[in-house]
């Protein structure tokens, strides 16, 4: 993994944000979703982010998570999605979250 993919992790880690960790399960992954669809719980309202932590809950097991990531993707736009996948990509592939618990 480049510097230059880990960069969105890093921000949003200096800025203090809410960020997935490897011991949430899909329904703690499915809540801070919903903090940031919403913009709640020191989470800045952010579609791609809710999209790609909705994403990372469903492959936990969470189906809430798979009909708020379907509903969220119909407002979206392509390229949104497409950033929310990759970033869905890079949890996974850092390691951050574990997708075997």
């Amino acid at each position: 993994m480049t510097a230059h993919e880990t960069a969105p992790l890093t921000a949003q880690a200096d800025a203090g944000l809410p960020l997935p960790t490897a011991d949430m399960d899909g329904d703690a992954l499915f809540r801070l979703g919903l903090s940031y669809s919403t913009g709640q719980n020191g989470c800045p309202m952010d579609r791609v982010s809710a999209h790609m932590i909705f994403n990372l809950a469903a492959l936990k097991g969470s189906v809430e998570a798979r009909v708020y990531r379907r509903e969220m993707s119909q407002e979206m736009e392509r390229e949104e999605l497409a950033e929310a996948q990759k970033a869905a990509r890079r949890y996974i592939d850092a390691g951050v979250v574990n997708l075997a618990a």
